[in-house]
């Protein structure tokens, strides 16, 4: 009995508790179930909504890069990220590729070729970007493209790499800031890709320092890598983003370059018209922008690799570019990974040893001996190694094994965020300096900043007519015309006020010495003189238009890289309505016969064209599209006042001069027939037969003109050497003069 009741009262104390518990359950319901407010409502929703945002952000950033935005929110994490070790070897081909390219660039753009009649004479203008450098004689400048040659070998060789990189770079940039007509942005690009490899580890795969170092690590920090291609995703989309303007999709930049065999399956489809609007200009313009991030994304990098190929081969069709396509192909392998090319040698050695292997015994035994040496690269190469024992390894992507990597290190040293904050300061420097040109105010003209470090690729075309150089004798008044080309054989100074100056500046320095050397033969009286440009120039297809101020002696004018130079004339940008207005004349004159022409002109008010209408041009009609001017010819005292819609009707052999009157500026055009093209196209069509047609694609040509540069170039330095050592004579070639 005491048992069964003990039992019963637990049972009941059980049930008791039970209820108890069940009770508070029920006021915690009670409490939890009570109506909430709606700003509570509405911050639970917003929460809600800002997680799922964060997280779709989170997801598509992840797809479309490959790796998650902790990496490069968190500094540790991207330092991590921009030093974690990768295999070298697709960073050394390329820079095998890279300094073969440079060996050939030497021999050409860089002027070893010519360097006899760019540095032989004393006299000739350079154009440096500061003043304090200079060109040095023959001999020493001959040295110095050695040295350059030797550094570019040396980089292409993988042999004592930095200082074959210091060898190459730094006569390299001494040229490129030597004279600034030579800039492009090509040339600024391999500069750059030369200082950046300076620094990096690429002598780590297929180098004659690895074969020395046989113990020399197999991979490289990934900012190696990182480095190089941020540097061609600014080429391609800078050069995209100065292509997104009206100058450019209107049609403008380039027009008729459709005419070259290139776009004949385009012109298949499309009129030429169109061909040079919508594929030359719209479809440049969205491909610079945006090809870089479809190579980057690797969903679509094998679809972009077609179109990124068939670019750069026909741009070396259409332009006269160097090494420029060559090493942006170099550069196209850097986005498919890391280990490629050392997979590529595994695989050909795999195929090789399996053909030749008959008995099942042997295969099995050069199976182990390529696992081994598979698993051997495995280790020195971060990203996904080609192992066919190791599938997950395989099916992995690369950037996922770089994330895991990343989480994997918890710890920078103090050397690798400092590495990491100079790599994030070039990357800023070099997206600022193509919009810096609102400090250097002085190297603005009809384009912003000096041509070369803006990426504006192909964006501008010129059409120079005239280019007068005025010397007056400010001693007796005489005034004396130079050849514009006496000293130099760039044009890029007659659009460009900085080198303008100094090219001013350049002329009285030689005519002072001239005159000082023997005054009496020379045609001035005195050393006193004042120098004048008058340059006519179209952009893009404008109005022919003065570039600089013809009133302003340029020998007095001031010029600062920070102020605005007073005296280079703006472009006449108000006239822009009226171009489609010009193709449309221009359409209409051509049609007349294949040997008429037209001219447009625009001037400034104020200042007078001086015109002289040679006895080859007949049939020659002044038109007066806008403005007013005065009209006033040699042959007549009196003089005219023409206003807009007026002809006039030239006569052949006579000087005429046209005034701009009023506050606005006027325009003009001539239209002519040549009688020259009339008389050369009879003598052609006679000899039309004899002529041998031209091959489309002059690729032996182009070969042997290269071969023969090359040689040109070896023999120059040869030649400077021997000067130097034995004092043996240099032969130079004397560059002629028009």
């Amino acid at each position: 009995m005491t048992a069964t009741k003990r039992s019963t009262v637990t049972k009941n104390s059980e049930r008791q508790e039970s209820s108890n518990a069940d009770n508070g359950k029920d006021d915690t319901e009670n409490e939890t179930n009570m109506p909430e407010s709606d700003g509570e409502v509405d911050a639970k929703k917003t929460s809600i909504r800002h997680t799922q945002t964060k997280h779709k952000f989170h997801d598509i950033f992840y797809t479309c890069t490959g790796y998650k935005v902790d990496t490069f929110t968190n500094y540790t994490h991207f330092t991590n990220w921009l030093h974690r070790p990768v295999d070298a070897s697709a960073l050394g081909v390329f820079r095998m590729l890279y300094g073969l390219a440079m060996c050939i660039d030497i021999a050409e753009e860089r002027g070893g070729s010519q360097m006899d009649t760019r540095f032989g004479e004393p006299r000739h203008c350079h154009f440096p970007l500061l003043n304090g450098i200079s060109a040095d004689s023959l001999p020493v400048m001959g040295c110095i493209y050695l040295i350059m040659w030797l550094g570019a070998l040396g980089i292409t060789l993988g042999y004592r790499f930095r200082l074959s990189c210091l060898a190459y770079i730094v006569p390299y940039w001494y040229m490129f800031l030597l004279d600034k007509p030579a800039w492009n942005n090509h040339s600024y690009l391999f500069g750059l890709v030369g200082t950046i490899l300076l620094f990096t580890n690429a002598n780590r795969y297929c180098s004659l320092d690895k074969y020395l170092q046989p113990n020399m690590s197999d991979t490289v920090p990934y900012w190696n890598y990182f480095l190089i291609k941020f540097q061609f995703f600014v080429l391609y989309m800078y050069a995209g983003l100065k292509k997104f303007t009206a100058e450019w999709l209107s049609g403008y930049a380039m027009t008729s370059l459709s005419e070259h065999w290139v776009f004949t399956p385009f012109r298949a489809l499309l009129s030429s018209e169109l061909t040079d609007l919508l594929i030359v200009h719209w479809f440049t313009a969205i491909f610079d922008f945006s090809i870089a991030f479809f190579m980057t994304w690797e969903a679509s990098r094998w679809l972009a690799t077609p179109f990124m190929l068939s670019f750069h081969l026909m741009n070396s069709r259409l332009f006269v570019i160097g090494m420029f396509p060559w090493v942006c192909l170099a550069e196209v392998p850097l986005f498919f990974g890391f280990s490629w090319p050392r997979k590529l040698s595994l695989k050909c050695l795999q195929n090789t040893l399996t053909s030749v292997c008959a008995s099942k015994s042997a295969m099995q035994s050069h199976k182990s001996i390529i696992g081994s040496t598979t698993t051997a690269a495995a280790e020195g190469d971060s990203e996904t190694a080609f192992n066919p024992r190791n599938q997950t390894a395989n099916t992995q992507p690369a950037a996922a094994a770089d994330e895991q990597l990343v989480k994997s290190t918890t710890t920078a040293s103090p050397s690798d965020k400092l590495r990491s904050i100079l790599i994030l300061f070039y990357c800023a420097l070099q997206l600022f300096l193509p919009y810096s040109h609102f400090i250097t105010k002085g190297y603005n003209n009809w384009t912003e900043g000096l041509y070369g470090y803006s990426w504006n690729m192909m964006v501008h075309t010129y059409d120079t007519v005239l280019t007068s150089v005025k010397l007056v004798d400010n001693a007796n008044g005489e005034v004396h015309y130079l050849d514009p080309y006496a000293f130099t054989e760039y044009d890029r100074w007659t659009k460009h006020a900085d080198m303008a100056y100094q090219y001013a500046k350049c002329i009285e320095s030689n005519i002072r010495e001239d005159y000082l050397r023997d005054p009496k033969a020379s045609p001035l009286s005195s050393t006193n003189i004042s120098i004048y440009f008058d340059i006519w120039c179209s952009m893009n297809g404008r109005f022919q238009q003065r570039v600089y101020d013809p009133r302003v002696d340029i020998l007095k004018a001031e010029w600062s890289p920070f102020e605005t130079t007073s005296w280079s004339l703006p472009l006449l940008n108000e006239l822009n309505y009226m171009r489609p207005k010009l193709k449309t004349m221009t359409n209409e004159v051509l049609a007349w016969s294949n040997y008429s022409d037209i001219i447009f002109v625009a001037d400034f008010p104020g200042l007078t064209l001086d015109n002289y209408i040679s006895t080859d041009l007949t049939n020659v009609t002044l038109t007066i599209l806008a403005g007013n001017v005065r009209y006033k010819s040699d042959d007549e005292d009196e003089a005219y006042f023409l206003t807009a819609g007026k002809s006039f009707t030239l006569q052949s052999g006579e000087t005429h001069h046209i005034t701009t009157i009023g506050l606005k500026p006027s325009s003009y055009l001539y239209s002519f027939v040549n009688k020259t093209m009339i008389d050369n196209a009879s003598l052609d069509t006679d000899s039309i037969d004899q002529k041998p047609k031209k091959p489309l694609l002059p690729l032996w040509d182009e070969f042997r003109n290269r071969v023969k540069n090359y040689k040109q170039f070896l023999k120059h330095m040869a030649n400077c050497v021997l000067y130097l050592l034995y004092d043996v004579p240099m032969p130079i070639e004397i560059r002629e003069r028009n």
